[in-house]
């Protein structure tokens, strides 16, 4: 039996025991979980910098780089996250709602867990650590196969957190990591239906759509994120310059980074070359519409191509637009509805924007990058859906669940 199978199968019987687990067993799993990571940073950091040095050696981008790093705060955020889960309710057992028919029945509709829940992964070891905690908080087996390019740092989360969740009474085999980074380990996890009850990518356009277009499991979306900050005609020039920092530079190697600004050709005069000028100093490159050029002269002119990029890069299309109607526009055709902000002080453009743009995630005067799991309050998150069907956006406990009906009687019969 090839490891993907065997694992799987390991997750699959792991998860019928897990989904009995109490919540205080779940919780002082979480916490040794967390305990754990604190203990081992050292030797998480020596494991992470082999992949880092491997990483720099084959030419990977800084984006990339930035998104394999751990150090001593990420691994202190990681553990945090965990404690943050564990705070949360358990919604495993929570009864959504309850009614009675004239027959007498009663009817109750309860969460409880997918089962086994696959992830595949690129880039972003914090994402080992995030499934676990989250799956052993909503009693799911999880089967993880990351990227090869952060292996080392995988598997030294990932056997931490197991040995530490076991030792607190989760059955032995519900958190499972494929060390193959084979494609053909994608390709069988794919396929292991009636093991496999929900798969999640999370990474590039190009894995989303590999998973997606192939997967004989059910998939959960995780979206590309071109995102976008449409300065209005009407707004606090500071803030706007803030936000659009905030949003490209904080960290451009993430799917909720700003990839395109849109700016009111009203006030484009005044501010375009003072954001720019912020811009250029953090070192970004803009792309930008001929309004752009005019107004910035070292911008580079922006392609039809431009428009559609997940940069993930020090790289940012600009293009100025006709008022709010043209910004929304420009945002439906191009965008991919994860994350997009507005920044005005005009009340009615800010409805107007969160009514028509479809996103995940709308924001009035705010940051893109606040579109997270840990920032939403979640403690983690799986991942961002940007599909319309059972979750969308960061996706923490409750999009880990699906429902059963209980229902009551008295020797009803029909």
């Amino acid at each position: 039996m090839s490891e993907v199978r065997s694992k799987g199968v390991e997750a699959k019987n792991a998860s019928v025991k897990l989904a009995t687990i109490s919540s205080s067993v779940k919780d002082s799993a979480l916490e040794a979980m967390a305990q754990a990571l604190e203990r081992r940073m050292n030797f998480i950091i020596e494991e992470n910098k082999k992949d880092l040095n491997a990483a720099m050696e084959s030419g990977r981008p800084k984006a990339m780089i930035d998104r394999l790093l751990l150090n001593e705060n990420r691994i202190q955020a990681m553990a945090e996250g965990l404690r943050q889960i564990k705070a949360l309710s358990d919604p495993i057992g929570e009864t959504i709602a309850g009614w009675t028919r004239p027959n007498g029945l009663q009817v109750m509709q309860r969460r409880v867990p997918m089962g086994v829940v696959g992830i595949i992964y690129e880039s972003r070891p914090n994402v080992t650590a995030d499934a676990i905690g989250l799956c052993i908080k909503t009693s799911n087996a999880v089967v993880l196969r990351g990227g090869s390019e952060a292996i080392n740092s995988n598997k030294a989360i990932a056997e931490i957190m197991a040995e530490a969740a076991y030792g607190a009474g989760i059955p032995r085999g519900a958190v499972q990591l494929i060390s193959d980074t084979g494609r053909s380990s994608v390709i069988e996890l794919m396929q292991l239906t009636g093991i496999i009850d929900v798969l999640i990518p999370r990474g590039g356009a190009g894995l989303i759509k590999t998973v997606v277009e192939n997967s004989k499991v059910p998939v959960i979306e995780t979206g590309v994120g071109n995102c976008h900050v449409y300065v209005d005609g009407e707004c606090d020039p500071d803030m706007a310059v803030e936000i659009v920092i905030n949003a490209k530079t904080n960290r451009p190697g993430v799917c909720n980074a700003a990839e395109t600004l849109l700016i009111d050709r009203r006030i484009a005069p005044e501010l375009l070359p003072l954001i720019a000028a912020k811009l250029k100093e953090k070192g970004v490159e803009l792309r930008g519409c001929p309004e752009t050029l005019k107004l910035v002269e070292w911008a580079v002119p922006a392609t039809e191509e431009d428009w559609y990029e997940e940069y993930l890069d020090m790289i940012m299309a600009v293009k100025v637009v006709d008022g709010v109607d043209e910004a929304v526009e420009h945002i439906s055709k191009y965008g991919t509805k994860h994350s997009e902000a507005i920044v005005t002080s005009n009340y009615l453009n800010g409805q107007k924007f969160t009514r028509e743009v479809d996103a995940a995630a709308i924001y009035v005067n705010a940051s893109t990058r606040f579109t997270d799991g840990f920032e939403f309050g979640f403690g983690a998150e799986i991942g961002i859906s940007t599909q319309k069907l059972h979750a969308r956006g960061p996706m923490g406990l409750k999009e880990l669940t699906t429902v059963k009906y209980v229902v009551l009687g008295s020797g009803q019969v029909r």
